[in-house]
C-alpha cells in the first residue's frame, strides 16, 4: 500500500541533497577563484634574492639585488632554489587557509586540494 508520508520524506531528502550539492558547488567555485588569485613571495635571508610564485607553484617573478654579483654563481643558484622552496611552502600555507575557509580542511575534497599543493613542494 502507498504511504504519502514516504513520498514527502523522499522529496525532503532530494531537496536536502540538492541544497547540499549547490552549497558544495558554490564553495568549490569560491575556492577556485581564490586559488587562481594567489601568489606567494619569499626573500633570502641576506635580501639578495626575492621570488614570487603563482598558485601552481611556478616561478612568476625573480628579483636579484645588484650585490648578487659579489658572490659565486653556485651560491646564487643555491639561494634562488632555497628561496623558491620557501615561497612554494608559503603558497601551500595560503592554499590550505583558503581551503579551510571555503571547503573545510577536514572535508574529503579539502584534504585532496591541500594534498595537491603539498605534493608540489620540493622534497
Amino acid at each position: 500500500m502507498f504511504d504519502p508520508s514516504d513520498l514527502d520524506a523522499a522529496e525532503r531528502w532530494v531537496d536536502d541533497w540538492q541544497a547540499g550539492f549547490e552549497q558544495r558547488a558554490a564553495q568549490a567555485r569560491e575556492l577556485a577563484r581564490r586559488l587562481a588569485d594567489l601568489t606567494a613571495q619569499a626573500r633570502s635571508d641576506d635580501g639578495l634574492v626575492e621570488v614570487t610564485v603563482g598558485a601552481n607553484g611556478m616561478l612568476t617573478g625573480l628579483d636579484l639585488h645588484e650585490d648578487i654579483r659579489r658572490q659565486s654563481a653556485a651560491r646564487t643558484a643555491q639561494q634562488i632554489l632555497a628561496t623558491l622552496a620557501t615561497a612554494q611552502q608559503a603558497m601551500t600555507r595560503l592554499a590550505t587557509e583558503a581551503t579551510a575557509e571555503t571547503l573545510g580542511a577536514d572535508s574529503e575534497t579539502g584534504r585532496a586540494v591541500i594534498a595537491s599543493f603539498t605534493g608540489r613542494e620540493p622534497a
